[in-house]
């Protein structure tokens, strides 16, 4: 049997750098929110087979219903690791993922991911067994600081590639990665699973593809929505 193509959404953070009264991923936009924005793209996609938004326990603004392509998970946990760990608990014990199956984990608040970018990551990692994420080369000169903020060394961006989302692993391998004693302080699915020994793909992603971070970030991402 050919392995389904799972989306797990993240949504249990408060977005405490965005610096607004809720989570930046019911911020709205265009009369949706973030949150909603981000769902949509994986439910219009002819290759995603269902998606799971992981919220908090206590998160009563996220009302949608589960259906039969998506599911409602108030699971969240302490941090991001924890969160797609619980998420990953859910799908298995629910019989709805499979050890096989790929899991496409995605930032909520990255709601312009294009889905041209999504299908590549999904025709270059989807048959893999060591998985692989959306990145994109880095272009910018990086500078590392010295702790007082001079300029300590120039680092060569050769090689240097900027993570983005989705992360795409097998259920049974992600589980693998995030059941470990020190996943919990990773950033990122790719981290846990590279703590493995094992290293992922990294297939290029899209400019376009930018994480609601900061107050400023949301100029942008007004302006890639309403472009769609």
């Amino acid at each position: 049997m050919s392995p389904r193509n799972i989306a797990l959404i993240p949504a249990a953070g408060s977005g405490s750098r965005f610096g607004a009264a809720k989570p930046k991923q019911y911020l709205e936009i265009g009369g949706k929110t973030v949150l909603q924005h981000t769902i949509d793209i994986f439910l219009a996609h002819p290759q995603i087979h269902y998606t799971a938004v992981i919220l908090a326990p206590a998160d009563h603004i996220f009302q949608t219903a589960s259906s039969k392509r998506l599911g409602i998970f108030r699971a969240g946990g302490a941090s991001r690791a924890q969160t797609v760990r619980n998420g990953l608990h859910a799908l298995s014990a629910q019989g709805i993922a499979a050890p096989h199956d790929n899991i496409l984990v995605h930032d909520a608040a990255r709601c312009c991911l294009p889905p041209e970018a999504l299908t590549r990551l999904i025709e270059a990692a989807g048959g893999t067994p060591e998985g692989g994420i959306l990145a994109m080369p880095v272009a910018d000169t990086l500078k590392r600081g010295d702790g007082a903020n001079r300029i300590a060394a120039t680092v060569p961006r050769t090689a240097l590639w900027q993570a983005q989302t989705p992360q795409l692993f097998q259920t049974a391998l992600l589980l693998r990665a995030l059941c470990a004693a020190d996943s919990d302080g990773f950033t990122d699915e790719a981290s846990a699973v590279e703590a493995l020994g094992i290293r992922p793909q990294l297939v290029e992603g899209d400019a376009r593809n930018l994480k609601l971070t900061l107050p400023q970030d949301e100029t942008l991402v007004r302006l890639l929505l309403a472009a769609v």
